[in-house]
């Protein structure tokens, strides 16, 4: 460290800690020194990669969750002496950016429409420049270890070769092709968008009920629809081979005449019509519905022949054949379906309405109703694609955690569908294509490129559109590691070795590098797969803006520190399982932090302070002999949650091992007899706590690293860049089993004490006619800590005079304390009964109640919850008043 960071080495700690200027100080120097990314050329290498956050983004309480279990493993690989990469960057969000440019622009009476495209790319450049990656400086407040001297983004100069490679060498391979088929269509944003991009709705709509004449006059045929305005583009009507009630008309090649547009269609045998599903025939619009378009292609309709009745505004237009009246081209679809009712009900043709809650899609940037619409775009053939995937689940090259989540992985790819990845914005990666005006198409990495594919004299228009996003992030394992050049880093650090992501962008993202991945360089993305759960509102709701249940990362940071932020979610984290926010365990773990920083405090005052050494230091007393084999089975312990990914046990394992043995035990023990192998096992523990407790809460533990230096020796290096704990001991049986029944003495003596309502601070004397061989040695040499810890003032090895006393078991031993003159036997029987029977009679009561069927079946949930919680409270309380009544005698 250099001398103007010295000011945090060494020196007496403050009463309190302040998180926000530790967390501001040390982050700054953490980053300037490279400590990030040590140069370690001959370590193990251990590589992840960051979900890439939108430029747009800011951070949210799912970014706290996923950051910070990333950071614990990074941190935690790094102290274990490895080349840990931890690869960030953002993504360029191709949708999410160019919606917020132009909504920035809207507020200036301006548009991108008043700019060439180049001009505009320039304006979001700009925006990235003076606007983008706020997330990133909030990633660094969350105390993010991540190589921000390599940090990248989708749309660098490298990345875009890499993406436009990959396009062009997919497309000679036959697995990206131009197609027409039917997209998920978003009027607002005008582009097409994944199913994945498609949220459902349950919307209260309506039923329509319609009768199509047949053609020939003979009859008619009734069908229903909740989307009425379709059936301008009409193109069949279906029904089910196995329907007898259409198989005359069917055999004769029978056909509706549409109201409105007078379109004859054929009536067609199609299993996707359901016989018990109203008049058991259904309307076919082949352009404007997925189900129908299969049903249209299975009916030999072509594509390019299928009607479109809609614009890229969902307006209608007409019809190539001509048959949309006038009247009707040019309406937004939904005034469009108003009219076409209206003209229905005139014509005698509307039987009735029912009104539904219809599941109707949206989507999830733009908000607007999706529109299947019939358009030309590019597509990966993902079918193609995920055969190395499933086999390297299956085979174990992949790993996911949790187990569970493997069948969702099988079942999605193995029933994937054509990738759609061309999306009609100007902002993202152009796509590499070029047309001539008789139609070819070009595909190449440059327009030179292109140029010499189509010969002299031949006029290109480029492809107008850019890739999905997501085509690029999948991308992200190697591209951010130089591929497809074969640098050092790429050899070293890919595969990665783990992945964190949430569940849900398990097929945005996921799936999609594994995909990428294994065709591209024949090999996994990563070696593990971890996928944890959702961040929820206290009540277990998902959190949204419009029900103003959002809890901001941020504010709980300011309010409570990173540290305590991140322990939360740490210890939440059970492997996939959904978390509840809940600021009061948030706050819960800063006064962990403070528990921490005090018993520093207590260390530094008696003149403990940091260790010579990783091995522990040899020691001879039992109190000191235990806390070492506590550090040897903690070390363990955290190894072993790591290794599983059990955030939760290690958090847990690390938060009991501090509070309890150390500052609550092992603290308490030695007060009054430190000498100086205690000085240094003591400060030896102190320093394993500090690099134990860093991948959690590395902020206050770099802190007291430093501060319980010699301010005269500082440490050679910074706690981040320490080493993980070698104990080099055992545990010892003997000094585990004295310190164990001192603990249980002092614990024993403490609840007798509040039962019977005697002062927690009066001394006692104890009696132990028949003591066991352990029992009479541990008394023998531990008298001044069972009388400042215990508060026992002597333990006789005698029986205990005639009275009213109370007993205590200590592993084999029983002690006898006498009470008399300590408290009033017979009042505190007294009240003891008194307070049993209430106990009883109220558990009694709730027993009852809960066990009348009629209440737990009609009562409110909350009401038989609540009723079940003060009976265990109740049933809790009376067990508790009977143990202090039997003491008594």
């Amino acid at each position: 460290m250099s001398d103007s960071e010295t000011t945090a080495a060494g020196g007496e700690l403050a009463k309190t800690i302040d998180p926000a200027a530790i967390e501001a100080r040390w982050y700054a120097h953490w980053e300037d020194a490279g400590l990030f990314r040590p140069a370690r050329p001959n370590a193990v290498p251990f590589t992840i990669v960051n979900p890439p956050p939108n430029v747009t983004g800011s951070l949210h309480i799912g970014h706290a969750l996923d950051n910070t279990l990333q950071d614990v493993v990074i941190r935690y690989e790094r102290l274990r002496g490895k080349d840990a990469l931890w690869v960030v960057g953002t993504d360029h969000a191709g949708i999410a950016t160019q919606m917020v440019v132009e909504r920035e622009m809207a507020l200036r009476q301006d548009k991108r429409t008043n700019y060439t495209r180049e001009q505009f790319i320039e304006k979001v450049w700009d925006w990235k420049a003076e606007s983008g990656g706020a997330i990133t400086r909030q990633l660094r407040r969350l105390g993010c270890s991540m190589d921000w001297s390599r940090e990248q983004f989708t749309m660098d100069p490298h990345f875009s070769a890499a993406v436009i490679k990959v396009f062009v060498d997919l497309y000679n391979e036959g697995l990206i092709y131009r197609d027409k088929r039917l997209v998920n269509w978003d009027p607002k944003l005008k582009t097409a968008i994944s199913d994945l991009e498609v949220e459902t709705r349950e919307i209260n709509g309506q039923f329509w009920h319609l009768t199509y004449p047949l053609a020939d006059g003979s009859g008619s045929v009734s069908v229903a629809t909740t989307r009425p305005e379709t059936m301008l583009a009409d193109m069949a009507v279906a029904v089910n081979p196995t329907d007898e009630r259409y198989a005359a008309l069917v055999a004769r090649g029978a056909k509706v005449r549409l109201p409105i547009t007078g379109r004859e269609i054929p009536i067609i045998h199609d299993e996707h019509a359901d016989p018990e599903l109203g008049s058991g025939a259904v309307k076919i619009t082949p352009g404007h519905d997925f189900n129908d378009f299969e049903v249209g292609r299975r009916a030999g309709i072509a594509a390019g022949d299928m009607l479109n009745m809609l614009d890229s505004e969902a307006r209608v237009v007409q019809t190539a054949d001509g048959l949309v009246p006038a009247e009707l081209v040019g309406l937004d679809r939904f005034e469009a379906r108003k009219r076409v009712v209206a003209m229905l009900e005139a014509e005698g043709l509307l039987e009735r309405v029912e009104d539904r809650v219809i599941q109707t899609p949206y989507g999830d940037r733009g908000g607007e109703v999706i529109e299947p619409w019939l358009t030309d775009q590019w597509y990966v053939a993902a079918e193609k694609l995920v055969a190395a995937p499933l086999a390297a689940v299956r085979d174990g090259r992949i790993e996911i955690v949790p187990k569970s989540w493997e069948k969702t992985f099988f079942n999605w790819l193995e029933n994937i569908q054509p990738w759609c990845i061309s999306r009609q914005l100007w902002w993202g990666h152009r796509i590499p294509a070029w047309y001539a005006e008789d139609g070819r198409i070009f595909v190449a990495e440059t327009e030179t490129e292109a140029t010499k594919q189509a010969g002299p004299g031949v006029a290109l228009t480029r492809d107008e559109d850019v890739l999905d996003t997501w085509f690029s992030s999948a991308l992200w394992p190697f591209a951010t590691l130089g591929w497809p050049e074969q640098t050092e880093l790429l050899k070293r650090h890919y595969p990665n070795d783990l992945l964190i992501s949430g569940f849900d962008i398990l097929f945005f993202w996921d799936a999609r590098m594994a995909m990428q991945g294994m065709h591209l360089l024949n090999e996994v993305p990563w070696k593990r797969l971890y996928l944890h759960g959702l961040v929820r509102a206290a009540d277990g709701q998902k959190m949204s803006k419009s029900k103003g249940n959002v809890v901001d990362p941020l504010g709980l940071i300011d309010q409570y520190g990173a540290d305590a932020l991140r322990f939360f979610m740490a210890a939440m984290e059970s492997q996939g399982r959904d978390i509840k926010i809940d600021e009061k365990r948030v706050e819960g773990y800063r006064n962990f932090a403070t528990k921490l920083w005090n018993a520093a405090r207590f260390c530094q005052a008696n003149g403990i302070g940091a260790s010579a050494g990783v091995a522990a230091p040899t020691a001879e007393l039992a109190v000191n002999k235990w806390i070492v084999g506590e550090v040897v089975e903690t070390v363990a312990a955290l190894d072993k949650a790591m290794a599983d990914l059990r955030f939760d046990a290690a958090a847990n394992t690390i938060y009991h091992f501090v509070w309890d043995q150390f500052c609550d035990w092992y603290l308490e023990l030695i007060k009054g007899q430190i000498d100086t192998e205690t000085r240094d096992v003591a400060g030896w523990v102190l320093d394993q706590i500090l690099v134990m407790l860093h991948p959690f809460m590395p902020f206050v533990t770099e802190e007291l690293w430093h501060k319980l230096a010699d301010p005269a020796h500082p440490r050679p290096y910074e706690l981040i860049v320490a080493k993980w704990p070698e104990p080099q001991a055992a545990v010892d049986a003997e000094a585990r089993t004295e310190v164990d029944w001192l603990i249980a003495l002092t614990r024993e003596l403490r609840g007798a004490k509040a039962e019977l309502g005697i002062s927690p601070g009066a001394r006692l004397d104890a009696y132990l006619a028949t003591p066991s061989e352990a029992g009479r040695r541990i008394i023998a040499g531990n008298g001044a800590a069972i009388e400042r810890v215990a508060r026992v003032s002597a333990i006789r090895f005698e029986s205990a005079p005639a009275g009213a006393a109370m007993q205590v078991g200590v592993g084999a031993d029983t002690l006898v304390i006498p009470l008399e003159g300590v408290i009033d036997i017979a009042a505190e029987k007294d009240r003891l009964a008194k307070a049993l029977a209430a106990s009883e009679k109220e558990r009694d009561s709730l027993d009852k109640r809960l066990a009348n069927p009629a209440f737990v079946e009609k009562a409110k949930p909350e009401a038989v919850e609540k009723a079940r919680t003060d009976h265990a409270a109740h049933a809790a309380e009376a067990e508790r008043l009977a143990s202090a009544l039997a003491r008594l005698g």
